[in-house]
């Protein structure tokens, strides 16, 4: 019965009303599959699981517009932020982890705040209380900031308050109207209303006037830009001249010398998460320098994180895998949120192989 769940997921997918049984696999899934069984008796029911996560979380092979993908990417947020919010705060982003055995996941994620920060404005090799100094002096002089893809605010909020002076104005845009009214209230229990203001917006067409911000902060929204090249030209648009572009996204593997793409199989892999996740192409870091040095922007540089952010997926599925959590998908969850959940498994699939990777890249104006 397990290994004819292809069948049972083909139906799950055309069916307009995605039942609660739907859901049931969808989440008996990730259970066998995060636990493991490939030397187990169990190994056949993990064949038959994995093939249901394909039919469920996996590409359609159906290309969508960009229209399609706003309207995807503001809806996926708005149906699953308020679980993220219940389970791992305001941050929703990777953490940023020292070592394989650090397991405090929310302390990370404001720690890859701080981290991306020290790598942008110094070069993240040297001791970190010096880095910690220039930073501060750098961002004490920061007059305007803006948050692009800013969630509920938790960058902006941390950013503020660590680094700012009185006078900053920071600004954090969303395509999420969900988001921004979390944000907006969230700031306002942190009393930083004066400095700080939340719009839904399109990163694409952000409606701010040139040169305006001594900080341009992307985290983790790159890779939502259906147009890499349009995307980098407003970040680069909106930046003060002397002022900071960081963009902190994911990215596929550099391409070898004699690779003309990636195989078909890690096209494959990328689908699945594209559909769930509403992501158009993805791209190589080295795509983001070569634009940005064509745009101008100066002192470009790059890093792969990869391997500081690798506890992060694993700590996410542990996470689906506690019983309120399940409980409270299996009931309250939309079609787009338990297909978020269940991509997860793509996303650590294809860290773990090497082809999903975390890239940080940095240039002034």
């Amino acid at each position: 019965t397990f290994c004819n769940l292809g069948e049972v997921a083909d139906f799950a997918c055309c069916s307009s009303i995605f039942t609660t049984m739907s859901k049931i696999l969808c989440l008996l899934s990730l259970v066998v599959l995060l636990l493991g069984a490939d030397a187990s008796p169990l190994s056949s029911i993990k064949l038959g699981l994995q093939r249901f996560v394909n039919k469920v979380a996996g590409s359609n092979n159906k290309k969508r517009t960009d229209g399609e993908l706003k309207s995807g990417i503001a809806k996926l947020y708005d149906d699953s932020t308020g679980i993220w919010l219940d389970v791992w705060g305001e941050d929703l982003h990777h953490g940023y982890y020292p070592s394989k055995d650090y397991k405090d996941h929310k302390a990370a994620q404001v720690d890859m705040i701080d981290r991306s920060l020290e790598w942008a404005y110094t070069d993240g090799k040297g001791d970190r209380a010096h880095d910690q100094s220039i930073l501060q002096a750098a961002l004490h002089r920061m007059k305007a900031f803006v948050d692009v893809g800013c969630g509920v605010g938790g960058s902006s909020r941390h950013i503020a308050r660590k680094y700012g002076r009185q006078g900053l104005k920071g600004f954090g845009i969303s395509l999420s109207p969900y988001q921004i009214e979390r944000a907006s209230k969230f700031t306002a229990a942190a009393n930083l209303t004066d400095t700080l203001e939340y719009k839904v917006a399109d990163a694409m067409n952000m409606p701010f006037k040139d040169n305006s911000f001594d900080l341009v902060w992307s985290m983790e929204s790159g890779e939502h830009m259906p147009n890499k090249l349009n995307f980098m030209k407003e970040l680069y648009r909106v930046a003060a001249p002397g002022g900071r572009v960081l963009v902190v996204t994911w990215c596929h593997r550099e391409l070898k010398p004699d690779e003309k793409g990636l195989t078909p199989s890690e096209l494959k892999l990328l689908g699945k998460i594209n559909d769930a996740y509403y992501l158009p192409d993805w791209v190589p870091g080295s795509q983001y320098v070569e634009i940005a040095q064509q745009l101008g922007l100066k002192d470009v540089r790059m890093t792969d994180w990869s391997q500081q952010v690798a506890p992060f997926w694993p700590a996410v599925m542990k996470s689906i895998l506690q019983p309120r959590n399940l409980f409270r998908l299996l009931l309250a969850s939309p079609p787009t949120t338990i297909r978020g959940a269940m991509a997860s498994w793509w996303m650590l699939q294809g860290a773990r192989k090497g082809l999903v990777k975390f890239v940080l890249i940095t240039g002034k104006k």
